[in-house]
């Protein structure tokens, strides 16, 4: 199951989802491993692009970046056209230069809410990074170190509000589960999951 090759052959597999794209989102608790396993699975297909949700929330806007997703990325995607966004800078406190993300057959979309219910009409499918989110949370404090303790006080506030008003696991249509050498993905709880797509019985 560590090998992602399979995985992505599957995805290439599902209808597209937002114009001629399938959009394929990696959702899960802050420090459960999203960002780590997209780059893996962005590079098992062949260099997909990979929107990260960082590059869209800001400091005062942690999970309302739902509109600005929208305008700027599925709805210009879903018309068959490029998207552009300015990407937050965290440092600076204020949107970059705008990037461009042309259509391809699979794009990931990776963070915490990319599995939210304004995104899921535009989605091929939801994975979500098994973790417990205390475990998941004490991770990305080590990760960012003291500079960035009274952020992640406020952060853990934000995402339980944010799941407990909108959760994506329960729509999720695999779990990935990380291994001491690689993934095992594992069949999601979502009612309508095509299991012979991205889930064999034998791999749940």
């Amino acid at each position: 199951m560590n090998d992602l090759t399979d995985l992505a052959r599957r995805l290439c597999s599902l209808p597209p989802s937002c114009g001629p794209v399938r959009l394929v989102a990696v959702d899960g608790h802050a420090g459960s491993g999203k960002s780590t396993f997209a780059g893996r699975l962005a590079a098992a297909l062949g260099g997909a692009p990979v929107l990260r949700l960082d590059d869209l929330a800001t400091h005062e806007e942690l999970f309302a970046w739902t509109d600005r997703l929208r305008a700027q990325v599925l709805d210009p995607l879903a018309r068959g056209a490029s998207a552009r966004y300015a990407p937050y800078d965290w440092t600076a406190r204020c949107f970059g230069p705008p990037r461009t993300l042309d259509p391809a057959p699979v794009m990931l979309i990776e963070g915490v809410g990319a599995g939210r219910a304004a995104v899921r009409p535009f989605l091929a499918g939801l994975l979500w990074m098994e973790g417990d989110r205390e475990a998941s949370w004490e991770q990305g404090r080590r990760r960012d170190g003291p500079g960035l303790a009274k952020f992640w006080d406020g952060w853990v506030l934000a995402e339980h509000r944010h799941f407990a008003d909108d959760p994506s696991y329960p729509f999720a249509d695999a779990v990935v589960r990380r291994m001491p050498t690689g993934y095992m993905w594992l069949e999601g709880p979502h009612p309508t999951a095509v299991t012979s797509r991205i889930v064999t019985d034998s791999e749940a």
